[in-house]
């Protein structure tokens, strides 16, 4: 875990060194910076826990340092001095969000009690920020639904990895809920109270997943007007989730490869290298060992991320939590919704112990929260269950029901026309959720834009300029 850093700004080479030198000696990590521009550039490039400025410098002023620190890291407190002080440079400093202001001469135990509590405050402001973050986001083992020996098996694995600090691959079918076990295992580990963010490596494009992961110093490419810090620097002493990893190109495998291995990287455009502590668990729905077989993942980077394997089973190879798994959803949408929905019709638990539920998890979740927004009684019956999992038989039957006429077909056109039409069934299924819809065809995201794209009609499903970010999972 890195220590706290703080960044003394200083045109006297006497004060920055006095300061520099005082601060190590507290425990801290200094760096100096003899002018505003140095500072300004310093806090583009790295994060600070404090900034310690003088108020009166050439060119580039304390003030100015102040008000970009602010804009850059809101949460880090700036201390300001000066040998020059007045009421009004002091109200206008406090304007600005400085934490104090300091005269020039001081007692050394009078800075450094400053010091201490500004920084002491900083943490207490990063710790309820991460509070928030996890009460909203709170994962743990009761969102991990089911009691079949699969998922007995699954929460004895989570109990005995979560306190390690060895990275994890979680395989499994899409909507088996891979990243509810990704959270179950953060939020049992050691790691709880610091961050766990998570980045989809198939819904970033690759320009942009390179800047997601590291960040970038501005200039770094057009458009990067500002410094960004990447999930990695977000993540320090935490853990970072990497949903299909597979999807990732080779060039930002090598990259994420070194990462692990030196625990430091550098932003897009910088050249200062960053430390971190960070445990990686990623995910993939597919066969990594038949990826790598087809050069399509480096097998060095699986050795490092397969040191713990958890594979999840699919929902019809543990048909008793079904009826568990449904009744968590009921009541979660009957209160989400406010419907007064009490209980699922035994003729519709029938049919979902018959139903073989490619989507997984994921699917079953689907169904119910479309069944409670259209019941219209106190049970869900059979009538507000889509037709596909009432009579999965018809949909078995859709390739065999197809035969060739005796004066012969378009082939490449009717294969075109079937998969329009079920690309346009999965958006319907979906309320045009569009990820949602690509897992339900067996696609990832990047897959399902390219077909939408080939086929013609991006513009017609709303998908023309549509660039998908890290976080839009749930939402198109």
């Amino acid at each position: 875990m890195t220590e706290e850093q703080v960044l003394v700004v200083d045109d006297e080479t006497g004060m920055r060194e006095f300061l520099k030198i005082m601060l190590e000696k507290m425990g801290y990590q200094a760096e100096a910076a003899d002018s505003g521009e140095t500072a300004i550039q310093r806090l583009e490039q790295g994060r600070f826990n404090l900034v310690i400025c003088d108020l009166k410098m050439p060119r580039v002023s304390g003030m100015e340092v102040l008000r970009r620190s602010k804009e850059i890291n809101p949460e880090a407190p700036v201390i300001m001095i000066t040998a020059f002080g007045s009421a009004e440079s002091a109200v206008e400093a406090m304007k600005l969000g400085a934490y104090d202001y300091i005269s020039k001469p001081f007692k050394v135990d009078e800075i450094q009690l400053v010091i201490q509590k500004a920084l002491e405050k900083a943490r207490l402001v990063e710790e309820n920020i991460q509070l928030k973050r996890e009460l909203k986001n709170k994962y743990g083992f009761h969102n991990l639904i089911g009691l079949s020996e699969p998922m007995r098996k699954i929460y004895e694995m989570i109990r005995q990895v979560a306190p390690s600090k060895s990275n994890i691959l979680i395989s499994g079918e899409s909507g088996t809920g891979k990243e509810l076990v990704a959270k179950a295992i953060h939020y049992n580990s050691p790691r709880r109270n610091y961050p766990l963010l998570t980045v989809n490596c198939a819904s970033i494009p690759e320009s942009l997943l390179e800047s997601e992961l590291f960040g970038h110093t501005r200039g770094a490419f057009t458009g990067a007007y500002q410094s960004k810090r990447g999930v990695f620097e977000l993540a320090d002493s935490g853990t970072i989730f990497l949903d299909e990893i597979a999807e990732m190109a080779p060039s930002l495998q090598a990259k994420l490869l070194r990462v692990i291995e030196d625990r430091s990287f550098r932003k897009v455009g910088g050249e200062q290298e960053l430390k971190v502590d960070v445990r990686i668990i990623a995910a993939t729905n597919r066969d990594p060992e038949k990826e790598i077989a087809a050069g399509k993942f480096r097998d060095d980077l699986y050795y490092r991320l397969n040191v713990i394997r958890i594979h999840l089973p699919l929902l019809r190879e543990r048909k008793e939590d079904i009826p568990i798994l449904a009744q968590h959803f009921l009541e979660k949408y009957t209160r989400e919704l406010d419907k007064p929905i009490r209980k699922i019709s035994d003729e519709v638990e029938q049919i979902f112990m018959k139903y073989p539920w490619p989507g997984n998890v994921r699917e079953l979740q689907n169904v119910i929260e479309r069944a409670v927004s259209l019941e219209g009684t106190e049970v869900i019956l059979p009538e507000s269950i889509p037709e596909k999992v009432r009579y999965p038989e018809v949909r078995l039957e859709l390739a065999s029901g197809i035969h060739l006429p005796p004066q012969g077909i378009d082939l490449e056109k009717t294969l075109q026309d079937l998969e329009c039409k079920l690309i346009k069934e999965a958006l319907a299924e979906t309320r045009g959720v569009k990820v949602k819809a690509a897992e339900l065809l067996g696609l990832s995201f990047r897959s399902f834009r390219y077909r939408v794209t080939k086929l013609g009609v991006a513009k017609e499903l709303g998908m023309e300029e549509e660039e998908p970010g890290p976080n839009n999972s749930e939402e198109d």
